[in-house]
């Protein structure tokens, strides 16, 4: 399973969260201690919001913690919202296009978890996307499918909506496919003004999700980037999250 964090509150060198922490994003990288694996070595990306509506994205298949580039980017950018993502792959192949975060206009999406036995349900719910869309499909994982799916279901309106929609579609089709295993994810959304965050599965128990207030923000992470753990909150199982600022308002979540 995959790593990520997401920040938003006053400008700071991206490194201060991805490089500089004790138990670091690429820290987690080599060594989660929350996750099913421990590696996430299938590539990375990271992007950030500046002075544009739109994002700067960078992704890259190597493992985060030899990209000399991004340990140089991280120590020169400022930002005063971004995201970044260590994968591990579930099936899909090592590249650019598979590395999260994905990026449509101003909207960033990143996610941790599966839709189980993703080649039985893939050829249905690939369908469903209208042709501007599937059009902009790039990769090939279940992830980026997700991605697009939510913004053909009214993403800009009502995240929250949109993912009972998508999340709906998903499990009505594992259903028709007998696919037993549970849909997992811990999601993380941006528009370029705010974040939110999904903690949410099918059955059992859901990838973990953790928030932290600074001095001057905010930080949602999949995982927390200190050994030290005593100030970071874990968001409860099958929650919404929406952080507008520094405040975190969480909300149970359910598909009925």
């Amino acid at each position: 399973m995959c790593r990520w964090l997401a920040y938003q509150g006053r400008p700071c060198y991206l490194d201060e969260l991805l490089h500089q922490p004790d138990h670091s994003l690429v820290m987690q990288s080599m060594d989660a201690t929350k996750a099913v694996t421990a590696v996430n070595a299938d590539g990375f990306g990271v992007a950030w919001y500046g002075e544009k509506t739109t994002p700067a994205l960078y992704r890259e298949v190597l493992p985060a913690w030899s990209d000399a580039n991004l340990k140089s980017l991280a120590q020169h950018t400022q930002s005063h919202r971004f995201m970044a993502h260590v994968r591990a792959s579930t099936g899909t192949n090592t590249s650019r296009e598979n590395c999260h975060p994905f990026n449509v206009e101003n909207w960033l999406f990143m996610h941790n978890g599966q839709i189980p036995e993703f080649e039985q349900t893939r050829f249905a719910l690939e369908r469903m996307l209208d042709e501007p869309y599937y059009l902009r499909r790039r990769g090939g994982t279940d992830s980026e499918l997700i991605f697009l799916l939510l913004l053909q279901c009214g993403l800009v309106e009502s995240p929250e909506n949109a993912l009972r929609k998508v999340i709906s579609l998903v499990e009505a089709e594992m259903r028709v496919k007998e696919v037993e295993l549970p849909f997992k994810a811990s999601l993380c959304i941006s528009n370029g003004n705010q974040f939110w965050g999904l903690r949410y599965a099918s059955s059992g128990v859901p990838p973990t999700m953790f928030y932290k207030h600074l001095d001057a923000g905010v930080v949602l992470a999949s995982e927390p980037y200190e050994t030290d753990r005593s100030e970071w909150v874990s968001v409860p199982e099958q929650s919404f999250v929406v952080l507008n600022g520094d405040s975190v308002k969480i909300t149970s979540f359910s598909i009925q």
